[in-house]
């Protein structure tokens, strides 16, 4: 399978059989820009907030997967598990849905806005993962420590930090998220950066750690 990075928490997965993912459209934000319509046949959508809901980003008829529940769509299997955008049962920022994928004998987590450590019953219903996408970049999500600590509560073999401050962000951004050093070092193991993700059941141990990714 291979994996692009759109900034911020958007990503689209794309599996062997050629099936297409795109999680959290948002068209632009705060310097960042899709490179619009993006032709997908499985659009996620972690919660209803604007920089995260653009479904029209994408093209074709393609399906939206926005609630807290199992999915199975060709070589694809989904499950979303129900969370919340802060520490306080989403009383401050809403919900929030944990997204567990299971394609070419991978499983997958983005974790869309988390903002809480997992409880145990919600770490043994993901389960184990190989591949974790989790929100780094603090104030509105889990901090760089935080995310290291999700990253041991799913025994994640490969975690891709997303949500933080980049370069592509403007002035505003990179004042209002963490970049991702804190998260790094928090994980304390070896860091590849890449531009796409090609990652096979094979292959996923030499990523082991932690992946940077640039921004398509």
């Amino acid at each position: 399978m291979q994996i692009k990075w759109y900034g911020h928490s958007s990503f689209q997965f794309t599996s062997d059989a050629g099936t297409r993912i795109l999680i959290d459209p948002y068209y632009k934000f705060l310097g960042y820009r899709m490179p619009v319509p993006i032709e997908s046949d499985i659009v996620v959508v972690t919660h209803d907030h604007g920089d995260h809901n653009k479904i029209q980003a994408a093209s074709g008829d393609y399906l939206v997967v926005n609630e807290p529940k199992e999915y199975g769509v060709g070589d694809v299997d989904i499950s979303g598990f129900r969370t919340f955008h802060d520490k306080v049962n989403g009383q401050k920022r809403g919900p929030n849905i944990v997204f567990r994928f299971r394609m070419d004998g991978l499983t997958i987590c983005h974790c869309g806005d988390l903002g809480h450590l997992l409880t145990e019953e919600q770490a043994n219903a993901i389960g184990p993962v190989d591949v974790l996408l989790v929100p780094v970049g603090g104030r509105m999500t889990l901090d760089g420590a935080e995310a290291a600590q999700v990253m041991r509560q799913l025994q994640a073999t490969v975690a891709i930090p997303m949500h933080y401050s980049t370069k592509a962000l403007g002035l505003l951004g990179r004042m209002f998220f963490a970049k991702e050093g804190k998260f790094l070092q928090a994980v304390g193991a070896k860091t590849t950066h890449v531009q796409t993700l090609n990652l096979s059941k094979e292959n996923v141990p030499q990523y082991a750690g932690t992946v940077t990714m640039d921004y398509k």
